[in-house]
């Protein structure tokens, strides 16, 4: 059943949780369509790539054999984005029968964690059909997409991602950019570190460092 559109044109900045990359303690990941963009990241110092097709909607899922090649081209982790299509994140049964078959070519395939994401119609998670994704992707580290920037309820939807066991959360603070977003994003990693207590000095370092990158106007994720 499809609900929601929802705009794609947003520059997305991400709440980390994990071991940092970066001397700074700071990983930089670049989202990328191509073999040459993920070399290219790679020598650019990016710490890790979330690779997807269609950039211009705001990126959906790859071909399989993008994902080979970027894997024996790159020594860096690869995220893959799982998303059929551009639009919102409102699925039908046979696009979320999609996504679980995508999720499991791209485990094969080398995938070293996945990107995905869905509502309800009233702009909620959808709590179901996130759990059964997440199950299909473990033991893989999963992030929750922008799709997180449309929900009615920023600190509600983040306490339920924690629940459902997403590792990250890709997100401009409900906003046109990061930037202009960054204090709901300071906002949910206060919530975030609240909750896994022996990250918050991580965390909140780096805030500091993503409002640095912002003020140059320096993508993130």
């Amino acid at each position: 059943m499809k609900r929601q559109r929802a705009s794609s044109q947003r520059k997305p900045a991400r709440i980390p949780s994990g071991k940092a990359g970066a001397e700074s303690g700071f990983l930089m990941e670049v989202c990328v369509d191509s073999v040459e963009s993920a070399v290219n990241a790679e020598r650019g110092g990016a710490g890790r790539i979330e690779l997807c097709s269609g950039l211009l909607e705001g990126g959906t899922t790859p071909s399989m054999g993008v994902l080979q090649v970027v894997k024996q081209c790159v020594q860096i982790p690869v995220f893959v984005m799982i998303r059929p299509r551009g639009g919102d994140f409102l699925y039908s049964d046979r696009e979320i029968e999609v996504m679980k078959t995508d999720i499991r070519l791209a485990k094969l395939y080398g995938a070293d964690g996945l990107v995905l994401g869905a509502l309800t119609e009233d702009g909620h998670i959808d709590k179901e059909l996130c759990m059964s994704l997440v199950a299909i992707c473990r033991p893989l580290p999963v992030t929750f997409h922008r799709a997180f920037d449309m929900v009615r309820d920023p600190v509600a939807a983040l306490e339920t991602l924690l629940t459902l066991g997403f590792e990250r959360v890709l997100t401009s603070g409900c906003d046109s950019s990061a930037l202009e977003g960054l204090p709901l994003i300071k906002r949910l990693i206060d919530q975030w570190g609240s909750l896994n207590c022996s990250k918050i000095e991580e965390l909140m370092n780096q805030t500091s460092i993503l409002k640095r990158l912002l003020t140059t106007d320096e993508k993130i994720g």
